[in-house]
């Protein structure tokens, strides 16, 4: 979700929809910082650090928990010990950590998102994200639409709504 508006250089966008309650794990920190070789402005997100300080899990039992989620859940491997780290820590910080019980999991993978809600988690997508920011007042719907239009054209996933109705 990150890459969608950073694609279309629009991370301030994004700032201005989560209004200061976005928060990230250590692993989608480390995503963000592998990825901004290929979209510069994920430099200006660490830079900037309105997503706070990264969330770090470190006592073991957690470790474990989180390893278990990542492998079980989300197909990850004991070969590639990052992949799907960032799913599996968000989740058990959104389900285990009480100050973020009533948080939503931004994602656009839609297993993920299917796992989360399963669990009792809240999620948004990317084009729930630029809905809530029309109606925020953040974009018009115009824009929101184009920028669909722009990270689907990039080839993110993005569920482009039919009409602006659906924005």
């Amino acid at each position: 979700m990150l890459i969608n508006f950073a694609c279309v250089k629009r991370l301030d966008l994004l700032r201005d929809i989560l209004r200061g309650r976005g928060r990230w794990t250590e692993a989608i920190e480390y995503e963000a910082h592998r990825s901004a070789q290929f979209y510069p402005d994920l430099h200006t997100l660490i830079s900037d650090g309105w997503l706070g300080e990264a969330i770090e899990v470190s006592d073991p039992q957690a470790v474990f928990r989180i390893n278990r989620i990542r492998t079980a859940a989300f197909g990850g491997s004991h070969d590639e010990p990052t992949k799907h780290l960032g799913e599996a820590q968000t989740c058990y910080v959104i389900k285990s950590f009480p100050e973020f019980r009533h948080s939503y999991w931004i994602t656009d993978d839609r297993d993920a998102a299917e796992y989360a809600r399963a669990q009792g988690i809240t999620t948004k997508d990317t084009r729930r994200l630029i809905s809530d920011g029309v109606q925020d007042g953040a974009c018009t719907a115009d824009e929101g639409f184009r920028l669909l239009g722009e990270m689907r054209a990039l080839g993110r996933s993005v569920d482009v709504p039919g009409d602006l109705a659906d924005l």
